[in-house]
């Protein structure tokens, strides 16, 4: 008997999640809460108007609409609690416990994690006093560049400075100007690593592991240095830079680490988990946890898998992924770039139109949408980060190609997007020719 199954959500993300366990002939429908234009009446795709801030009311809706899984798609939606009110009412989620979701959620918690396990990161220290900062920031005995507040708003933001009176200045304007919001009570200096940055995620089931294709992301560099963390233009993957010898090394010691760390802590942890990884001069660093499917990298996976998504969730949810093999595409490239707009904010009574999605269908593109919504027939811009290209191809620079042109035919007031997703990659081939 086919399922029906509650994506949580509604970005470009959750888009991905509906599309890919639409694809199972185990769901009968897919419900996006509260959705987008992009999910909206889509074949087995539907929106859904349940109140998902209210947990006892969103388990009764699943139990009254015979919901097979709940997923998550937000972080802030498992930080609240989602799965363990959820679970406790007898409803199946995919997704870790509030516990284990600090990981991604509360910097501190994943720094002392990773340094209590022997986790190689950055070195750092938290402050709330803006004197202690400064004076710390002025005699560290490495690099003490990267500013952080304690915890995460709705984006992941992080100040990347290039010295150290630019740091004491973010300091101060987290600290004392309250720029990222009152709640920061705390900021975090980091060391300035450098190296090739890259997304590892991994199916987890609370004993066993799966890993997915590695992604490199694009991040959006802001005026002034800063670069916040979930600006994310575009990613790809697989990543070419990443040899299999080094990607073998990271799951059979580093994510086997994690992993058993995370059980020796007590944590629940079923779900995905990504994990921002950066190869320097001394070896691999981790960066930070996401507790979740990132986004965009989630649209450059769900591309890439073989299997049927309903049936991996299953298996993760049950604890029998050691039984079960995640297959991925051999010779594929999957590349997404998101187009934002930068004109949203003075957009509130009537939104702009997108134009151009169908024809970036018919170039065989699949657009992932995120801040849309559907009104008299149209689609419309209804937030910032709008929808998500996304090409497949059996090699890189072809799937480049492909998805900018289907960016090219994409138009909307005030779009904008990134130029130069995957010239690492590229850059690497060019190195590759000459060497």
């Amino acid at each position: 008997m086919a399922d029906r199954v509650l994506v949580i959500g509604s970005g470009g993300r959750e888009h991905a999640l509906a599309w890919k366990l639409a694809q199972s002939p185990h769901v009968k429908q897919v419900l996006v809460a509260p959705g987008n234009a992009g999910t909206a009446n889509h074949g087995k795709i539907s929106n859904s108007a349940v109140l998902i801030s209210n947990h006892t009311i969103l388990a009764q809706f699943c139990k009254d609409h015979n919901i097979g899984f709940v997923i998550a798609g937000p972080e802030a939606q498992l930080a609240a609690g989602i799965v363990d009110d959820l679970g406790a009412a007898g409803v199946r989620c995919f997704g870790p416990t509030a516990k284990a979701v600090q990981l991604g959620t509360n910097r501190i918690f994943a720094n002392v994690f990773l340094d209590q396990h022997a986790i190689p990161t950055a070195r750092w220290k938290a402050f709330s006093n803006l004197h202690e900062v400064s004076t710390f920031i002025n005699s560290a005995d490495f690099p003490a560049l990267v500013v952080k507040p304690s915890g995460f708003g709705s984006r992941k933001e992080v100040i990347l400075t290039s010295n150290k009176e630019e740091a004491c200045q973010a300091a101060q304007e987290i600290l004392q100007d309250r720029i990222f919001g009152d709640h920061q009570e705390m900021v975090i200096i980091e060391e300035l690593l450098e190296g090739e940055e890259f997304s590892i995620l991994c199916f987890v089931d609370g004993v066993t592991f799966a890993v997915m294709p590695p992604v490199q992301v694009q991040r959006q560099l802001l005026d002034g240095g800063q670069c916040t963390g979930t600006v994310r233009m575009g990613a790809y993957g697989p990543v070419p830079q990443l040899s299999e010898v080094l990607l073998r090394k990271i799951k059979s010691t580093l994510l086997q680490h994690i992993l058993d760390s995370i059980k020796q802590e007590g944590m629940s942890y079923v779900g995905v988990l990504q994990i921002e990884l950066m190869l320097t001069k001394d070896g691999l660093k981790v960066l930070s946890f996401d507790c979740h499917f990132g986004d965009p990298q989630c649209q450059v996976v769900l591309q890439l898998v073989k299997n049927d998504l309903y049936e991996v969730i299953q298996a993760t949810i049950d604890g029998r992924l050691s039984d079960f093999t995640v297959a991925w595409l051999d010779n594929c490239n999957a590349v997404s770039v998101v187009m934002v707009s930068k004109e949203y904010e003075g957009c509130s009574k009537e939104c702009n139109e997108i134009t151009g999605l169908l024809h970036a269908k018919e170039l065989g593109l699949e657009v992932f949408h995120g801040a849309t919504i559907r009104k008299d027939d149209k689609v419309l811009v209804h937030g910032s980060r709008v929808v998500t290209v996304t090409a497949v191809k059996q090699d890189l620079p072809s799937a480049l190609e492909d998805v900018y042109k289907g960016v090219a035919v994409i138009y909307f007031p005030g779009a904008t997007y990134g130029k130069d997703v995957g010239h690492q990659a590229m850059k690497f081939f060019r190195q590759a020719v000459i060497f």
